[in-house]
């Protein structure tokens, strides 16, 4: 069976919890009007014990089974995007300027969808912790999470976490062992001249050039400064200066993302960068100030977790990639797995528009394979009996 039987009975369920969600979408961690209906919900399937009001508004729901056993931690996120939704569907974001456009709302539904069979069947020996996320889309929720003990005050052993993935076959299952996702990094900089008259530029410290400077020898750090094979991203995404045609500016700002698995290559990007934008300053007679945002680190799997995970998923999907590329994406499910053995897979969204776009949406029938690989999880690693 692709999913688990009764699980699939939950289908209907499952979409209107789903579809509510993503009608009442809200941001970083004011998440609880999200928190209280997912507590509402666990209540009514009969879970043991629930904490609320953790990292601001996160849940943690417990599910004790037919025995003493070790405690597997299961993670969602909860939290959307500030962005308009432009999908016109009768469940779109109610709020202007907030939509659920990572599917997080399709995360939390299947943490429920399990919640609701284990509760049920309670057919393993331990016990499940149930961790409903805020601020996954800035805020590192998780890492938050992490700090105020939630690891410890519950004797979490593992950890487990799923993504949808849209352009992927629905309930198609992809990981790696390993690093899986880039650690994800900003930077700012800030750069001050001296303005003056566009038609006399030799009475100013023209910001702009400095910039453009700057910019250019940024793009050297990826091809110049690292070993070829050592994955690195170094983008420039924002420049902002300049108020008119015949104004040269007196300031100008920089900004942009680095994305690293190592933290040796992590450490030149941000010696070369300091170089870098020192070396131009001094070379443009502008100030420059480099402001570097340390921010999630790389997501690493266990490798035997992941192998794990990937035949727990085997058992809900035929389709299952385990030694998929990593991703250049980053993930506050980071924290987690630095503290605990665990594995973070994504599963196949079907043909949707792309994450952070503002036409997509979360893919109903991708609900009962994610609840299945849930319950699947802690079914064989708490075998009861």
């Amino acid at each position: 069976m692709p999913v688990i039987n009764r699980i699939a009975d939950y289908a209907t369920d499952m979409t209107g919890w789903r579809k509510h969600l993503h009608t009442h979408p809200e941001l970083q961690f004011d998440c609880h009007q999200t928190a209280a209906f997912v507590a509402e919900r666990l209540r009514e399937f009969g879970v043991d014990e629930i904490y609320d009001g953790i990292a601001t508004s996160g849940v943690v729901a417990l599910i004790n089974g037919r025995g003493a056993g070790p405690t597997i931690g299961l993670r969602a996120d909860m939290d959307a995007l500030a962005m308009d939704e432009m999908t016109g569907l009768e469940h779109a974001s109610a709020t202007p300027g907030r939509m659920h456009a990572c599917g997080h709302d399709g995360h939390t539904t299947m943490l429920l969808g399990a919640a609701k069979y284990l509760a049920e069947t309670r057919n393993f020996a331990g016990r499940v912790a149930l961790i409903f996320q805020p601020a996954e889309e800035g805020g590192g929720g998780a890492g938050v999470m992490v700090q105020e003990g939630v690891l410890d005050r519950f004797n979490i052993d593992e950890v487990y976490a799923l993504h949808n993935t849209p352009g992927r076959p629905v309930g198609a299952f992809y990981t790696t062992p390993g690093p899986i996702m880039a650690a994800v990094d900003t930077f700012h900089i800030h750069i001050k001249g001296q303005g003056g008259h566009g038609a006399m530029p030799h009475d100013t410290a023209d910001p702009i050039v400095a910039a453009v400077g700057m910019v250019n020898a940024i793009q050297t750090i990826v091809s110049r400064n690292h070993y070829a094979q050592d994955d690195l991203v170094v983008s420039v995404t924002q420049i902002h200066t300049g108020s008119a045609d015949n104004v040269i500016p007196e300031t100008a700002y920089i900004n942009g993302t680095v994305r690293t698995f190592k933290p040796e290559v992590q450490e030149m990007v941000m010696a070369r960068m300091k170089a870098i934008v020192d070396g131009q300053a001094a070379a443009y007679g502008v100030t420059a100030e480099l402001d570097y945002e340390v921010g999630y680190p790389a997501t690493v799997n266990n490798p035997d977790k992941t192998v794990f995970a990937a035949s727990v998923a085997r058992e809900v999907s035929p389709n299952v990639e385990d030694n998929a590329n990593r991703e250049m994406g980053a993930e506050d499910f980071a924290y987690m797995l630095e503290k605990r053995p665990g594995a973070y897979l994504f599963v196949g969204n079907g043909d949707t528009a792309g994450l952070h776009h503002p036409e997509y949406d979360f893919d109903d029938t991708v609900a009962p394979y994610g609840a299945s690989f849930f319950a699947r999880l802690v079914e064989r690693a708490l075998p009861a009996g």
